[in-house]
């Protein structure tokens, strides 16, 4: 899949992790090959890992340092990448009486707001797309947008590609990514994954090049062998769901190294930083904490030359009866805020796609010359 120039750069990398033993277990998640302990999804959780400073891009800060560059398209200095995982399109039952037990301003609000849209027939509440775009268009920026394509899930029924064609028609249309939200049950099963990447395929009419497993469940390494095998270029799944910042201290995307293996796997990488629902349901910040930290975060990948992956539900832009149940426009505001502060910085606002086209193309980090 990659260029003999582009494996030569990722070679020149490894061995340059390898004189610090410590990045290397770090970089290569060695932790996580048997972990001792998992949650009830059977995810790798941060306050499962050794290493605590994930708020510290510490593999790609020492790459840098030993004389490691990053380069981007009309002389950007860093990129975000825009991602929007589509579990929902509509309020199921479910939902809605999860949402009862949320407090009372916040359930009243969403009420009115579910009420209004039911009243003017909009059968689709969270078919926001359009609405999503239309806000990252003001900052000049494209994103991703990760479908389901299984009616088979832990949470119930999501829904089905067909009754939502016109809308996904619509994200391509404005040149923004359609990806795979690879199912719950079938994430670790290579054969369902394809019959997944298929079938949305067949409803896009194009070729999808890259996933994001559902509830960010994830095996290392397997996870990453598994969607390279099912004709996959890029994942973006490697994130924690508990923690905001860089898994493998890595803020740069990257081809990960098979231990187990011994060499590195046909896939690109692009490591998920933050999450919506991570902030709030799981650190328990609000949205004005939540800033302090992102802006730490764009500050660190910008003094790095790096990538920040952001995740934003589509729920999260339009109601607070959500299956998180919480999300006021208090969290539309803080995306837009990053978009805002990115688009000052001149940063490179764009879809995991077009990231992974141009790693291909001229690569991420490589070596200075005659440095």
């Amino acid at each position: 899949m990659w260029k003999i120039d582009q494996y030569k750069a990722n070679i020149e990398i490894y061995e340059e992790i390898k004189k610090k033993p410590e990045l290397w277990y770090l970089f290569t998640k060695k932790e996580e090959y048997n972990p001792i302990k998992l949650d009830k999804y059977g995810r790798f959780a941060y306050k499962f890992s050794s290493h605590k400073n994930a708020l510290e891009s510490s593999v790609s800060k020492y790459l840098i340092k030993q004389g490691f560059c990053a380069e981007y398209p009309d002389n950007k200095k860093f990129a975000i990448i825009l991602t929007h995982d589509i579990d929902d399109v509509d309020i199921s039952l479910k939902q809605f009486f999860h949402a009862i037990t949320q407090p009372p301003d916040r359930f009243i609000s969403g009420f009115k707001k579910l009420l209004i849209e039911k009243l003017r027939e909009r059968t689709l509440s969270y078919a926001n797309f359009k609405k999503i775009i239309q806000l990252e268009r003001k900052y000049d920026a494209t994103s991703s947008f990760y479908f389901l394509a299984t009616k088979k899930d832990v949470f119930g029924f999501k829904y089905n590609l067909e009754d939502i064609q016109d809308e996904i028609f619509y994200i391509l249309d404005e040149k923004c990514e359609v990806g795979l939200h690879t199912g719950y049950y079938s994430f670790d099963n290579v054969d369902q994954i394809k019959i997944e990447k298929e079938k949305l395929e067949k409803i896009i009419r194009k070729k999808i090049i890259g996933a994001r497993n559902h509830v960010l469940r994830f095996k290392i390494p397997r996870s990453w062998e598994l969607l390279a095998n099912a004709g996959f270029e890029y994942d973006t799944s490697f994130g924690y769901y508990d923690m905001i910042g860089f898994r493998n201290g890595m803020c740069h995307p990257f081809q990960p190294f098979n231990l187990i293996q011994n060499k590195e796997t046909d896939i690109l990488e692009i490591p998920l930083c933050v999450m919506d629902i991570t902030l709030f349901s799981y650190m328990k910040i609000g949205a004005e904490k939540s800033w302090g930290l992102i802006k730490n975060l764009i500050d660190t990948v910008e003094e790095l030359n790096g990538v920040l992956t952001v995740l934003w539900h589509n729920w999260t832009f339009s109601f607070p009866v959500s299956y998180a149940g919480m999300f006021g426009k208090e969290w539309t505001s803080l995306y837009e805020k990053i978009l805002e502060y990115c688009y000052k910085k001149n940063a490179w606002m764009t879809s995991s796609k077009e990231i992974c086209e141009y790693y291909k193309k001229n690569g991420i980090l490589k070596k200075r010359i005659n440095h």
